[in-house]
């Protein structure tokens, strides 16, 4: 061997221990996993490349944060929105509680890009059948008449007027609940609380639903979407960087009653549980327009999902009909990976 060789393995050797040193020391830090309590469920947080402290200060900071947006937002206990209901019943205006501002002005927003048919005002609707628990128990459904006699007045976030800071309704049937919108407006908040936190790599999930940051040690996050049938997983979605993914099924809260199924979707228009859907799933950059779209897709249905979305700006939808048909947009399809083979699939022209 010449003097050179034996230099160059020497060098060789010396780089080699210097790379598994530098590469032992700058190992990525493992992900960290949290449960947070939040809107009456508990959604799972997990931090990627964050040092351990960071990482538990974060999860502390969006616990306190979710305690005030629930005591904020909810529609049924003791607070801000609990108080707005009973002055919009009276007609009087108002001043906006700053917590719930922003939340209102989103959700008038999009009710009225969907057509409302999201439409956070039908608190009245959603109180009737009992929908305002979270575990709903069996009981008989409400009349035609009691049912008809709100829809004929036709409440809507569209009654309420703001002026700055001052809230008024002209219609006394307003009454707001924000289920249909307040989880994802809720994990926006804390998406954005966890960047100025200077964390880049995370997910925050509720069950299906889930907004991510980053990827998993240069992986995509990965959803799944439940199968409507039953507890398993129906399909699987690859997210990319910064995306929210929701899902609105018709399993997620009910009740049956002599021999038929309730849920809790309800369609502003009849005042009755939307029909024809089964689950509707939609990946959006943003959690809010995500929540409030999945909600407005069910109920637009297999016949009217297609020009809904694209009011709304949705680029990606998988709707599952009663006949367990699945509705795709092409880009949806491409990204999709289904776990089982439905009864048919149903590419739709472009969004």
């Amino acid at each position: 061997m010449s003097i050179l060789s034996r230099k160059s393995w020497r060098a060789l050797l010396v780089a080699t221990i210097i790379s598994a040193f530098v590469s032992g020391c700058s190992q990525p830090l493992p992900a960290q996993h949290f449960r947070i309590l939040a809107f009456g469920t508990f959604m799972d947080l997990q931090i990627v490349g964050a040092e351990k402290q960071v990482a538990k200060q974060a999860q502390e900071a969006l616990q306190n944060d979710f305690n005030v947006m629930h005591y904020a937002w909810h529609a049924w206990e003791p607070g801000p929105v609990v108080r707005m209901n009973g002055l919009f019943t009276e007609g009087v205006e108002f001043s906006a509680p700053p917590s719930v501002l922003p939340l209102l002005q989103a959700s008038q927003t999009l009710a009225s890009q969907s057509d409302y048919l999201f439409d956070p005002a039908i608190g009245k609707l959603i109180d009737l059948w009992g929908f305002h628990q979270s575990f709903p128990e069996a009981h008989e459904p409400p009349s035609d008449a009691d049912i008809q006699a709100l829809v004929d007045m036709k409440p809507s976030v569209k009654d309420i007027s703001v002026n700055g800071f001052r809230l008024q309704s002209s219609n006394p049937a307003v009454q707001l609940d924000f289920g249909a919108i307040g989880r994802g407006y809720g994990i926006d908040q804390a998406i954005r609380r966890l960047q100025e936190m200077g964390i880049h790599n995370a997910v925050i999930r509720a069950g299906s639903d889930l907004r991510a940051i980053g990827s998993r040690d240069g992986t995509p996050w990965r959803i799944p979407v439940r199968d409507p049938d039953g507890g398993g997983v129906f399909a699987l979605i690859p997210v990319i960087d910064n995306e929210a993914v929701f899902t609105s099924g018709n399993y997620q809260r009910n009740f049956t009653w002599d021999g038929k199924f309730f849920h809790h979707i309800l369609d502003p228009r009849t005042g009755k549980p939307a029909v024809g859907t089964r689950s509707v799933t939609v990946i959006h950059p943003d959690a809010t327009t995500a929540d409030a779209a999945a909600t407005a897709l069910f109920i637009a249905g297999p016949k009217d999902w297609h020009r809904v979305a694209q009011q709304m700006g949705i680029k990606y939808v998988m709707l599952i009909d009663e006949n367990n048909r699945v509705h795709m947009n092409p880009k949806m399809r491409d990204r999709v990976k289904l776990q089982r083979q439905p009864a048919e699939i149903l590419v739709s022209k472009p969004l």
